[in-house]
This record gives C-alpha cells, sequence and structure tokens, in this order.
C-alpha cells in the first residue's frame, strides 16, 4: 500500500513541478528579457524555490559563522540529481552562475534557460583552446562580481556517496585568487536517486561552509586544497548515509 501511495504521489509532483517548469519559466525569461536581472534576482529564487516545494522537498540551509556573504566567491559542492542547481540557487545569498557541461545547453527547454541564465559552458571533450575560451568567461563573470557554482565531481553520485573532486576547478580558484566556498548538499540522495524516477518524502539540508581564502595557495598546494575542501563537504553528507535510505 505505502509503494502504491509512493508512486501516485511521485507521478503527481512530477507532473505538477514540470509543468510549472516550462510554463513559468518561459513567462520569466520572457520578462528578464525586459529587466536587470541581477536587480531581479529574487523573481528567479523564488521560481527555484517552487520547483523544490512543487517536488516535495523541505528545504534548510545552515551558514557557518565564517562563511563571508559579501565577497565573490566559488561554490563547490557535491552532485546528487537534477535538482542540484534549483536546490543551490536557491540556498546561496549571492547574485550567482554556474558551471554547466555544454551538452546540457542543447537540451529542450532546460538547455535554452540556462543559456540564457549565463551559466559558463564546460567542454564535455575538453581541448586547449575550449578550456581557454571556458577560463576566460569564468573571469569575466568573477571580475564582474558574479560568483559561480561547481560540481568538482564531473558527475552526479549513483550511490549517495562522493566521488574524487577534480582538480580543474581548483587550479583556477588559485589562479585567480578567488575564494571558495564548500558546499554539502544533505538528504538529496535520499529524496531522489539518479537513475530512478521516484521522489520520496524528506528534507534537503544545504550547508554552506565556511570561507576559503585562495590568495595565498601557491600552485604546488592546489591538490593539499582540493583534497581539504572534498573533505569538508563530505563530513555531512557521509553521516547523513549512515540512516536509513528508503527502499
Amino acid at each position: 500500500m505505502r509503494r502504491t501511495w509512493l508512486t501516485i504521489r511521485a507521478l503527481v509532483l512530477w507532473a505538477v513541478s514540470g509543468i510549472h517548469f516550462a510554463v513559468v519559466g518561459t513567462i520569466i525569461v520572457v520578462v528578464g528579457l525586459c529587466v536587470d536581472r541581477r536587480k531581479h534576482d529574487w523573481i528567479y529564487r523564488g521560481f527555484f524555490r517552487n520547483i523544490l516545494r512543487l517536488a516535495g522537498v523541505n528545504f534548510e540551509v545552515h551558514r557557518a559563522s565564517g562563511f563571508d556573504a559579501q565577497r565573490t566567491s566559488i561554490f563547490i559542492c557535491n552532485h546528487v540529481n537534477i535538482f542540484d542547481p534549483f536546490v543551490i540557487y536557491s540556498a546561496i545569498p549571492q547574485f550567482v552562475r554556474g558551471f554547466e557541461l555544454e551538452s546540457h545547453f542543447k537540451l529542450p527547454i532546460y538547455g535554452w534557460m540556462m543559456g540564457w541564465f549565463g551559466n559558463v559552458a564546460v567542454p564535455d571533450a575538453p581541448t586547449r583552446e575550449s578550456l581557454e575560451i571556458m577560463t576566460q568567461r569564468a573571469k569575466a563573470a568573477l571580475d564582474s562580481g558574479v560568483s559561480l557554482i561547481a560540481f568538482a565531481e564531473g558527475s552526479r553520485t549513483r550511490d549517495g556517496h562522493l566521488k574524487e573532486f577534480k582538480k580543474g576547478i581548483f587550479n583556477l580558484a588559485q589562479k585567480f585568487g578567488v575564494p571558495i566556498v564548500p558546499i554539502s548538499i544533505v538528504g538529496s540522495y535520499q529524496f531522489f536517486r539518479t537513475g530512478n524516477w521516484m521522489l520520496y518524502p524528506g528534507k534537503i539540508t544545504i550547508y554552506l561552509h565556511d570561507t576559503i581564502d585562495t590568495s595565498q595557495v601557491a600552485r604546488g598546494e592546489v591538490d593539499a586544497l582540493r583534497r581539504r575542501v572534498q573533505d569538508i563537504v563530505a563530513v555531512p553528507v557521509e553521516e547523513s548515509l549512515k540512516a536509513n535510505l528508503p527502499g
């Protein structure tokens, strides 16, 4: 009986949140052509939060005492499922955009919206030229006061555990001396697992950890920085996996 109820619930939530995303998202993009996106960022933030609410997500944010909301930063977090961008954007109290694979920009509706939104394309098959273009775009965004989000694992988890963080984003942060903010997305795997379509009742908690200054990090210390950030992100994620997961 419970399985039947969960199945019906998931089907309804997917339908409602999907229609909301397609219809309201299109309207917001049209409106956005006529207004300053920075001054009206609250519109998009509210839209993203509504997507989570309509998908049945209870949402909570914890900010560490050392988190500096005023500094333009690179936010680095674990990658769980397709709801992550909406979760992160709803949690970060800054004007922020994300790194996103080029192939995602080809997806119907979503890709068009993310391209218009201003996300920075990451090449699926990196070349020297494509990486240089990405670096220039990232620097332009950061220099203009736009913080960036990076999923350092490079792909979504299949078992809830963190995969090893890739070094590229840390090289970028060190090169530009941009602060890093580790973020832990906790509870999202219990809510929705990549490779399955079921949406389970639950709560997603976002941990915004202390801001890490990189201005004094030497090039030879980048790998140690990568390991440090990964360990910070992993602690609350791994602790949450000790609880019972839905079947």
